[in-house]
């Protein structure tokens, strides 16, 4: 099969219109699967990998940072493959679990490109992003309670100045050739495109925020300020982290699935919290609608995305080999018309769930 090129914002970064996310290699995704993953990967055209400095996910520990970036150094040093592909990658927003839960600064920012690419094995990274805000954020279901009365504009406009500043001196020196913010909102990615602007800064290239047929908030202010402002959304869990596939229906919880790995580890296994019972009534409102319509329920949650009426980039995940080959079946498949209004249908009778 043959995948579309499409460029990153006003970047000259061109990348394959579907991404592969990497959150679960070094962790419940061995080396060996991993590299298998990617080889299949580049095989059909899907070029782009998408890391950070902190996974693996599930769960994410202080020990475990950076592991995903050097499996993807060991293929791209066994392969000699770097010119084949787009490498994107990220900086940890405050945590404790890294830099003492220390915010991010323009100098932290140099320091972990510089570590990034010794794991990753390269001398440039092609996207390298912002994780999440320092100032907070309403993604990771925060946005019931989200509260952004004790921000300080100030402060926010002379970090973005000091970030930008560090950003255009990595990539000066060859070492990123865009940025990109993650789990951020409109006002942030507008303020953060006017200050690149004032300072000749690389304008931000891409947007890397939560989407998918359960989660929606990208649809009004962000993605009109993306179209003006020329940023390509890169969709993660476009599957609502499993929940689309229709495999957690009835109460099903198979072995090795998200669900499954939280419980074990003691936590709730509620999906980061999108696992909710009116997510469960909309999943399975989605899934009757695939099936009556011939298809399979992963294959339309990839295909919509290509639909939408502004620049995005799906990052697919898979755990296993398997799951990488039932979502590369469906690649290429056009949604009809009938099935995207009846998708646009059922969104109203199931907004927000969670």
């Amino acid at each position: 099969m043959t995948m579309n090129r499409v460029r990153l914002g006003g970047s000259d970064v061109e990348v394959s219109e579907i991404c592969l996310g990497t959150m679960t290699y070094g962790n419940q995704t061995p080396q060996p699967q991993a590299h298998a993953q990617m080889d299949r990967a580049v095989e059909i055209g899907m070029t782009f990998f998408d890391c950070a400095e902190m996974y693996p996910v599930n769960p994410v520990k202080t020990e475990t940072f950076g592991i995903s970036e050097q499996v993807i150094g060991e293929w791209l040093a066994k392969n000699s493959r770097r010119d084949q592909v787009e490498i994107a990658t990220k900086i940890t927003g405050p945590t404790q679990l890294i830099r003492d839960g220390a915010p991010f600064d323009g100098k932290t920012v140099l320091e972990c490109i510089d570590k990034s690419l010794t794991r990753l094995q390269s001398d440039y990274i092609d996207l390298y992003q912002l994780h999440w805000p320092v100032r907070g954020s309403y993604a990771f279901r925060q946005n019931w309670t989200y509260n952004p009365s004790q921000q300080s504009r100030q402060a926010t406009l002379d970090h973005m100045a000091d970030v930008l500043e560090a950003l255009a001196q990595a990539r000066k020196a060859g070492k990123i050739r865009a940025a990109g913010l993650s789990n951020e909102s409109a006002w942030g990615l507008t303020r953060w495109c006017d200050v690149a602007d004032r300072l000749g800064a690389p304008r931000i290239a891409a947007i890397q925020n939560e989407y998918s047929l359960l989660y929606r908030q990208y649809d009004t202010d962000l993605a009109e300020t993306a179209v003006n402002e020329d940023v390509t959304l890169l969709a993660y869990s476009p599957l609502a982290a499993g929940l689309l596939t229709g495999k957690y229906a009835d109460g099903n919880i198979p072995a090795q699935s998200r669900v499954a790995v939280d419980k074990a580890a003691g936590g709730m296994g509620n999906l980061g919290g999108r696992k909710t019972n009116r997510a469960e009534a909309a999943v399975a409102a989605y899934v009757d609608l695939a099936r009556k319509h011939g298809w399979d329920p992963v294959h339309m949650s990839i295909a919509w995305q290509l639909t939408r009426p502004f620049k995005v980039v799906p990052i697919i995940g898979a755990t296993d080999f398997d799951q990488l080959q039932h979502m590369v079946a469906g690649f290429g498949k056009p949604l009809p018309e009938d099935l995207a209004k009846a998708i646009a249908r059922l969104h109203r009778e199931h907004p927000l769930p969670y």
